[in-house]
Parts: C-alpha cells; sequence; structure tokens
C-alpha cells in the first residue's frame, strides 16, 4: 500500500471519531474528513452556482500570481474573497465562474488568449488556470474578472525553448517572511527588480499566532480579527492565514511583478516537523490530518499545477525547471520525506546517530530522481532551490563545536550522497539557493568540510529572511565565531532582503539586497555585498 492509500485510509477513519478528541469540535471533524478526501463534484451533486454578477464587493482582494514558467505555458493564480479576514473570503458555498486573459501589452490590446475558470469553494475559491499555446521566453500580461470586477493586471514570462542557447538568466531568492515580525519592504524593492522568475525557498508564513496590531507591524490603522491570534491547526486556520498574508500589499506587488517557483519548509506546517514526525507530542494521526490541511491551504494559494495538488497529508512537491541550455532547476522538499531529526533537534555535537548512513534529508525516491536528473542534465547550470543549510556550519572554532541538527549537518550522509552524486553525473557548475536561517550567507561547498584545502565543488547562496528575525543586524552576535569556524564562509550578514542570482554562459554572480528595518515600513534597499563564481571553476570571488 503506497504512504498516499494509507494516509488516506487513516485520515478517514481518525475524521470520524475526532470529535472524541481535544483536537476538532465535531464540526470540524466532518470538515477534516470532507477535505482530506473530496474534491469538487459534478453533475447534480455538484456546489451550487453564483451568478457572478451578483458580486457587491471587489473578490480580487488576495491579488494575482502565476508561476512554473514554461516554454509554452504559465500557471495563473488568483483566490476570490471579497472579505479575506473572514472564513469562506466572505462568499457562499457556491462555484463561481471566473474569466481569464492574457495579453502580449498591459493595455491588453494584443490578446494572446483568454477563457473562463471555476472558483470551487472546496478549494476556498482560489483559481488555477493551466495557460498553454503561449511564445517561449516572451513577457506576458494577465488579469482576472468576475461579474463587473477586474482584478490587478499581473506580469509574467514564460520559459525559453528547451535547447536553446540563452545567453543570460536573473532570478532572486527569497524565504521567510513572518507577517507579526515586520513589513514585507523587501519585496516592494523586489517587484521592481528586472527578473525572470523569483524561487521561494519556504517559511512562505508563519503558524504562530498574531496579535489584533499585528505585532512588530503595531499597526495604528486597523485590528485583525481575533482568530488569528492562535496557532494555526485547521484548514480553516491555515486559509485564514493565507488570506492574512496574501492581504500585505508589497507581497502582493511581486507576485504580479513575477513568476514564482516556491516550495515549502517547516512554518507552512508546523516549526520543524520531520516527515510523519510532528515537533509537539501529539497522536501521529492527529498530526496527519494537521499536515494534511496545511498542504492543502498552500496548494489553494499558490501558483502550482495540478500535479501539486495534495491527496491528503501527501503532496508531489519537487519537480524540475529548465530554462533552455543554461540553467536547470531541481526543486527540492527537504522536509515532507526526512528522517527525524538527531538528538532532539537543535544544535548539537555530532556522533553516530546524525551521521548514520540510513537518514536522509530527501528520502529515497527524491534522491534518486535528482541524480537521474544530473545526469541527464546538458545545461550549463545546474541549481537547486531548497530549504535549509546544505553547507557545514560549525558554531564555534574550537574542538568542542556543535552543528544544526536541522539542516544538512544533521543528514551528512544524504548531502555526501548529493555531492557523490553530482561529481558521478560531471555537474562541473551546482548551485544550490537555500533560505531557513534569516541571515545572507554566500558559502564555497567543499568535497570535504573537515578539510579546508579540499577541492570546491560548488556553491551555495542563502537569502536572508524577508521580515523573519525583526530589522536583524549586519554583524550578528555569532558573527566572529561563524566566520573562524567555517573557513569556506565567503559572507554572512544578518540584515533582512533578499538575494538576486545573475546567470550567464561565463559565470554566476549573487547580489545581496538588504533593507535596514522591517518594524517600520519604507526602508530603502542596498546591496551589502557581491560575488562571482566562474563558469567550470567553482569558487567565490567577491565583485
Amino acid at each position: 500500500m503506497t504512504s498516499a492509500h494509507r494516509h488516506s485510509d487513516e485520515l478517514r477513519a481518525v475524521a470520524r471519531h475526532m470529535g472524541r478528541r481535544r483536537f476538532l469540535t465535531a464540526t470540524g471533524a466532518a470538515a477534516a474528513l470532507a477535505f482530506a478526501v473530496n474534491l469538487p463534484a459534478a453533475g447534480t451533486a455538484a456546489a451550487a452556482e453564483l451568478d457572478a454578477a451578483n458580486l457587491a464587493e471587489n473578490p480580487f482582494t488576495l491579488g494575482v500570481a502565476s508561476g512554473d514558467p514554461l516554454p509554452g505555458s504559465v500557471l495563473l493564480w488568483t483566490r476570490l474573497a471579497p472579505r479575506p479576514y473572514e472564513p469562506g473570503g466572505g462568499l457562499p458555498s457556491a462555484r463561481i465562474r471566473v474569466g481569464w486573459e492574457i495579453a502580449h501589452d498591459a493595455r491588453f490590446t494584443r490578446v494572446a488568449g483568454r477563457g473562463q475558470a471555476t472558483a470551487h469553494p472546496e478549494f476556498d475559491h482560489a483559481v488555477h488556470v493551466d495557460v498553454t499555446g503561449l511564445d517561449p521566453d516572451r513577457v506576458y500580461h494577465y488579469r482576472f474578472r468576475a461579474g463587473r470586477w477586474i482584478s490587478p493586471v499581473g506580469r509574467t514570462r514564460t520559459a525559453p525553448r528547451a535547447g536553446s542557447r540563452i545567453s543570460e538568466l536573473r532570478l532572486a531568492a527569497v524565504s521567510c517572511q513572518a507577517y507579526h515580525d515586520g513589513y514585507f519592504t523587501a519585496y516592494r524593492h523586489l517587484a521592481d527588480e528586472d527578473l525572470d522568475a523569483v524561487f521561494h525557498l519556504g517559511d512562505y508564513l508563519y503558524e504562530y499566532a498574531v496579535n489584533a496590531v499585528g505585532g512588530a507591524r503595531n499597526h495604528t490603522d486597523r485590528l485583525l480579527p481575533a482568530h488569528f491570534n492562535r496557532e494555526t491547526v485547521t484548514l480553516e486556520d491555515y486559509r485564514l492565514r493565507y488570506a492574512l498574508y496574501r492581504s500585505d500589499p508589497d507581497l502582493a506587488a511581486a507576485h504580479a511583478a513575477h513568476p514564482f517557483v516556491v516550495t515549502w519548509d517547516d512554518h507552512e506546517t508546523e516549526n520543524n516537523y520531520a516527515g510523519e514526525t510532528p515537533e509537539n507530542d501529539v497522536p501521529p494521526e492527529e498530526f496527519l490530518l494537521r499536515r494534511a490541511a496545511a498542504y492543502r491551504s498552500y496548494w489553494e494559494n499558490q501558483p502550482l499545477r495540478r500535479p501539486q495538488r495534495p491527496a491528503g497529508p501527501d503532496m508531489r512537491l519537487y519537480r524540475r525547471l529548465r530554462f533552455g541550455r543554461l540553467a536547470q532547476f531541481d526543486v527540492l522538499d527537504t522536509r515532507q520525506y526526512r528522517s527525524d531529526q538527531a538528538y532532539g533537534d537543535g544544535w548539537q555535537t555530532p556522533g553516530p546517530e546524525s551521521e548514520d548512513p540510513a537518514r536522509t534529508m530527501t528520502g529515497e525516491e527524491q534522491e534518486r530522481w535528482l541524480l537521474d536528473g544530473w545526469r541527464a542534465s546538458d545545461a550549463v547550470w545546474n541549481v537547486v532551490p531548497q530549504q535549509v543549510a546544505f553547507a557545514q556550519r560549525r558554531n564555534l572554532p574550537t574542538p568542542d563545536f556543535k552543528l544544526s541538527m536541522d539542516s544538512w549537518d544533521g543528514y551528512p550522509a544524504s548531502r555526501q550522497r548529493v555531492l557523490d552524486g553530482a561529481e558521478a553525473a560531471g555537474i562541473d557548475n551546482l548551485v544550490v539557493l537555500t533560505g531557513d536561517v534569516h541571515v545572507g550567507y554566500a558559502f564555497d561547498l567543499k568535497k570535504d568540510f573537515d578539510d579546508p584545502s579540499s577541492r570546491t565543488v560548488g556553491t551555495e547562496f542563502v537569502a536572508t529572511s524577508v521580515s523573519s528575525g525583526k530589522d536583524g543586524a549586519e554583524k550578528p552576535a555569532n558573527w566572529d565565531n561563524l566566520t573562524r569556524a567555517n573557513p569556506h564562509m565567503r559572507f554572512y550578514n544578518g540584515r533582512r532582503g533578499y538575494v538576486t542570482v545573475t546567470l550567464t554562459t561565463e559565470h554566476a554572480r549573487a547580489d545581496f539586497r538588504t533593507v535596514s528595518a522591517v518594524t517600520t515600513p519604507g526602508a530603502p534597499v542596498t546591496t551589502a555585498a557581491s560575488f562571482v563564481t566562474q563558469a567550470g571553476d567553482p569558487g567565490l570571488e567577491p565583485v
């Protein structure tokens, strides 16, 4: 029996009896069963239809987005929610027809395609449109219409044709946007960058409670409803939390400006969970229900295609994108399939438990998919967007150092299999993109991290957080210890922001873009540092 089928059976069983548990009320149990096993129905069993002409309020409060660009297609997203801070977005449990339009220009005088989609109540009135028949490597503009309401206009771009020789690709990497820690100022600047795509590397939202004034944002013009002031556990909780985040104007501007390629880390579900093991001490069936709720709401609120749609607590998020012969992107999921963290998690002294060769960060199937993809790759750059720090990070420059058990340091055998697989496949230009740690790093990836003189085999760029950790500092308190303990660490900065990466046939350049504050809005953006690694000669040099 596959894990998906096993989980589905467990979810059916547990949802019938959850009314006797403290986790959900009887009503919640019925909802859990419905979302775990039901999809929008057809025919006489389908939900009633609401005429979009009867929408009295603007339903496009959560903006628009696009994602996962392919040479001839792109995924368009919106979600109808005239009152986004209310359960159900202020809409009845009814289907709504939504028109979409994509054009070569922002005024829509040269329309490239149009059609209609259905916003289903089962998916919280989210709309996913996989537009095909587009030209490769082209900028497009798109919008949605429901009744008399028209959405904001989004800008997107298709990928270059497979096998085409393109000279440059410019992307950004972002991660970790805790609403309660500050404003999403970095996204306002990101919206103004000239980019082909944005890679979101996890922690799109946080499960923690957000108080009436939005935590560190300290709103003076509004009070958030009380239902945000609790940890997300149920499907309704997660849906409402996405509405809160998606209503942020800076995040909406970035989504409207660029196609996103997304992957999750832990906080979209629960801090530091590992596979089927929760952080909190709850029965496993409870956590599977929570994971199913988190995964479903993630798909509902992101520009993801149908193959990524979850089945209960399982969701195939890892996937591959190509941009001509210049770059292959292998987007990983290092959360859903990993072994439990060794030694109880946290920063620990490495030992037999963490170094067990059987431990995995990716799961066997995903690891095999990654290595097989490299063997078949003819791209100049092989880029791995993923979640947690890949390079070794000792916390002290002394023999009593500790390592983070939640990062790849807690899974060194799994990391070594990946590096050995890259070498066996002849991957000369390996770039790892990382989030999670709320700071910016640049690393040389070493064949043997315990030997600083060993060969450099790749590069890792770690994007700092958008807001998590509040304002941060240019040199955090552990800056001296970490830079001395890790000679392969070429850069460390603790401000908020993002990293842009420009790929050419000759080199990869990273620019670490930071803002001075997020607890107050409107901070300017500056470039904290820039590095280049040459094609065929890995190793970072400052610009």
